[in-house]
């Protein structure tokens, strides 16, 4: 039973994806919740079923104390035994059938498969955000959101059929059912159903404000945190402890008054329901006995009465609660929009097709680009790198190195210009396809918390495991590897690396990530300090390797070590986003420019360009 309705609807359905979302709570909703619509349906039904049951039930309660009123006990079951039999019938069977029902579709389909969906499909939305996206923001805040909003609107849309349609259509039918028994039990219902709408009202109006403000004061909280955690080393290493407690107090101590602020509404929601409850009661039941003593209504209707207003008292704390909630996830579901719902804006044109291999010519036109500012970065830049020409970029911190490399994979569009390979535009072709043919090794390369094999395997998933193992030999990272083990007793290639790639040392995940390289063998390779971590000695044992991996390939190396790229074809200098100097190491040397003072200045192969004039 459980599987029917867990397999009813899949939550990786395939979808047509979004790269403007709704920004809007409804639209959103909406658009995401449509292969549950037929469930949502079906759902409505069976609540107001439950609760036709239910205000049936208290009218036959009402009935039977009449029966027994005027029945005498000996020839009772005689008179009335097929209608008891029907109605334990109705009990036994009809009432757990549909019960089962109920909450089989709300239990078993939406609130696991509806937040599950949503989490997929957010994810899946937030992988395709640019890098630029990815550092504009904190990593723990996107998390957060990300696996704080599904679990909310699955709570929301549960409390629209458990509780809201249950609710509604047990209250029209105690007004029908209280009409019924005598048109003026009617009005003090409907004089409590004014006081509670307005009660409803109040208290929705400032229970979704206030929720997304204090959903918006935890993820600070998470980012915060995180922050710190992602950075202990730092934190140790400048024995900044108290310092990084103050610098979350802040925020934790803004997380405590915004939610003491949504609780000051509950408490005086609690307060005045407790009031206009005790109206309801006092007014309905003591109309009741008054027309009983009055003759004008039998006990059955008092019986009738009695339990319909207790029902009611009872359930409109459970229903203000479920509307609260319900208006508080919606805080939470607005809040996670404002990251799970932003639009893409480095997407791949509609008419892109895949990068058609080439020889691995690269040119760059006219190339600028500010990140927005208006300086910095590359301006006008033009290079050409023939195929399989191996070219050294050199240059002061923020000359435009790194922004280059970053064009060219096309983690940002340029702002002028344009880039080609093999005579393709890199804005023309699909991104994945574009990346696919460059290899890269970057200064800080962190690991996925995954096991050293997954890792190396990252770069070419279907390899297999010789060509893992001879990408890590020729990276000088398989005996080391071998000596790993984990806390959990694994060890070797089944080694978990940490987070970031923790646990090993920094020339230790530098191989791995070359050895990943290695595995890809693209035809454009990219160098970004790739041998920085690395101490001399591995390093000159890995230069073979190096050069080994350059060869009949595209390379752009950066490095501040000059002797990494003394040997290789061309070197290009930077300065403030342009060329300025470009040739072989002993021509730039003997024009005695700014690589012949970078050079003059390097302190055991390391370049000095801040100091450099």
């Amino acid at each position: 039973m459980f599987r029917f309705f867990e397999n009813l609807v899949d939550p990786y359905v395939s979808y047509p994806a979004e790269d403007t979302p709704p920004r809007r709570l409804w639209p959103f909703i909406k658009g995401l919740s449509r292969p549950f619509w037929p469930i949502f349906g079906v759902a409505a039904v069976m609540s107001v079923a439950v609760a036709a049951i239910e205000i049936w039930l208290i009218y036959y309660i009402g009935r039977l104390v009449d029966l027994l009123a005027v029945s005498e006990p000996s020839t009772f079951w005689d008179q009335h035994w097929l209608e008891m039999l029907g109605v334990a019938a109705l009990l036994l069977l009809v009432r757990p059938a549909i019960q089962a029902l109920d909450v089989g579709l709300l239990n078993n389909t939406i609130l696991p498969n509806f937040g599950t969906l949503i989490r997929w499909r957010a994810h899946a939305h937030v992988l395709r955000q640019s890098v630029g996206w990815f550092e504009n923001d904190f990593a723990g805040r996107i998390a957060n959101r990300i696996m704080q909003t599904p679990p909310a609107a699955g709570e929301a849309v549960f409390q629209v059929f458990d509780a809201m349609t249950y609710a509604t259509a047990y209250v029209v039918g105690a007004f029908i059912l209280l009409s019924d028994a005598d048109s003026q039990l009617a009005v003090p219902l409907a004089f409590w159903l004014m006081l509670y709408g307005l009660l409803v009202t109040w208290t929705v109006r400032r229970v979704g404000p206030a929720s997304k403000i204090s959903s918006d004061a935890r993820s600070a909280v998470t980012g915060r945190v995180v922050d710190a955690y992602s950075n202990i080393h730092s934190v140790k290493m400048f024995a900044h402890t108290s310092a990084e407690l103050d610098h979350a107090r802040d925020v934790i101590e803004h997380s405590r008054r915004t939610f003491q602020n949504e609780m000051r509404i509950f408490t005086t929601m609690d307060l005045s329901l407790t009031v206009i409850n005790g109206f309801l009661t006092v007014a309905v039941i003591g109309w009741a006995i008054w027309l009983w003593s009055a003759g004008a209504a039998s006990v059955g209707v008092v019986a009738v009465a009695s339990t319909i207003v207790l029902r009611l008292s009872a359930m409109t704390g459970w229903l203000m609660w479920a509307l609260t909630s319900f208006f508080r996830n919606l805080g939470v579901v607005a809040e996670g929009m404002e990251t799970i719902a932003q639009p893409i804006h480095l997407v791949d044109r509609a008419d892109a097709r895949p990068l058609v291999p080439g020889s691995g010519r690269i040119v760059f036109e006219e190339v600028s680009h500010h990140y927005g500012r208006g300086s910095d970065g590359l301006d006008r830049l033009s290079l050409v790198i023939e195929p399989g020409q191996k070219v050294g970029l050199v240059g002061r911190s923020g000359a435009g190195k790194s922004t280059l490399v970053k064009l060219l994979l096309r983690f940002y569009d340029v702002e002028g210009g344009r880039i080609l390979i093999d005579g393709q535009d890199v804005r023309d072709v699909t991104q994945d396809s574009l990346r696919a043919r460059i290899g890269m090794v970057q200064q800080d390369s962190s690991l996925l918390h995954r096991s050293v094999r997954e890792n190396i395997l990252y770069g070419r998933p279907d390899a297999t495991e010789s060509e893992m193992v001879e990408a890590a030999r020729r990276a000088e990272a398989h005996d080391f590897i071998l000596t790993l083990r984990d806390p959990e007793g694994r060890s070797g290639y089944d080694a978990q690396v940490g987070e970031r790639g923790v646990k090993l040392s920094g020339g230790q995940r530098q191989r791995i990530a070359l050895a990943r390289v290695i595995l890809k063998d693209a035809p454009i390779l990219v160098l970004d300090e790739a041998t920085s971590a690395l101490d001399s000695e591995v390093e000159a044992a890995i230069q073979d390797t190096l050069y080994g991996m350059m060869e009949g390939k595209t390379v752009i190396a950066i490095a501040h070590r000059l002797s990494t790229i003394s040997q290789l074809d061309r070197i290009v200098v930077l300065d403030e986003g342009r060329i300025v100097e470009d040739g072989s190491h002993a021509a730039l040397l003997s024009g005695g420019g700014l690589y012949a003072g970078f050079w003059s200045r390097q302190s055991g192969g390391f370049l000095n360009t801040e100091a450099a004039e």
